[in-house]
C-alpha cells in the first residue's frame, strides 16, 4: 500500500532518501543548490525548511521516492500553488510512479486546496516530462538559460497541473 509519510519517521526512511538524492540530484538540483555544503547537512535542511511539506514515499515499508513542495504561494489560511519535486528508485519507475502521481495530486489538492502544482524540469529530462505529461500536466513556459548547471547555462521548462474541481466553484 502506497502512503506519504514524514522523513523522520523511521531512520531507515531518511537513509534511503538521502541514497535516492546522491543517486538524482544531478536531475534535481542546479549549481547553486549545496552551496558547498556537505550533502546530508544540505540534504538535512532540505527537509527541515521544507516540513510538513516533504515526504518519503512508501511501499510496503519499502522506501520507493521522495516528494515535496517548496515555493508555496498563499498564507495561513490558503494555499494557492506550490512547486513539486519528486524521486523514485529506478524499479519503481513506470505505471507505479503514473499511480503515485495521481494520489500526490489528489491528496495535495484535497488536503490542502492547492489550485495550482507546478514542476521545473530540465528540458533532457524525458522521463519526467512523460510522466508530467501523463499526469495531468501541461508546459507552460520555457526559461531560456536560467540556471547554471555544471557550470553551463541551463534551461528549465515550467510544467503545470491545476484543481479543475477548484475552479469550478
Amino acid at each position: 500500500m502506497t502512503k506519504f509519510l514524514p522523513p523522520y519517521e523511521k531512520q531507515e526512511y531518511l537513509e534511503q532518501a538521502l541514497f535516492l538524492y546522491l543517486r538524482y540530484s544531478k536531475f534535481l538540483d542546479d549549481d547553486y543548490a549545496q552551496r558547498g555544503m556537505p550533502v546530508f547537512e544540505y540534504f538535512n535542511q532540505l527537509i527541515t525548511s521544507l516540513s510538513p511539506f516533504f515526504w518519503v514515499i512508501t511501499e510496503d515499508d519499502e522506501v520507493s521516492g521522495f516528494v515535496y513542495l517548496d515555493n508555496l504561494i498563499g498564507d495561513g489560511e490558503r494555499l494557492h500553488s506550490a512547486e513539486l519535486t519528486t524521486c523514485f528508485k529506478k524499479k519503481f519507475w513506470g505505471d507505479y510512479t503514473k499511480r503515485c502521481a495521481r494520489l500526490f495530486l489528489n491528496f495535495c489538492f484535497e488536503r490542502f486546496g492547492f489550485y495550482k502544482i507546478k514542476a521545473l524540469v530540465y528540458p533532457e529530462n524525458s522521463r519526467v516530462i512523460t510522466l508530467l505529461k501523463d499526469s495531468g500536466f501541461r508546459k507552460e513556459a520555457l526559461l531560456k538559460n536560467e540556471t547554471l548547471r555544471n557550470n553551463s547555462l541551463q534551461d528549465i521548462e515550467v510544467y503545470s497541473v491545476f484543481n479543475t474541481r477548484k475552479a469550478e466553484k
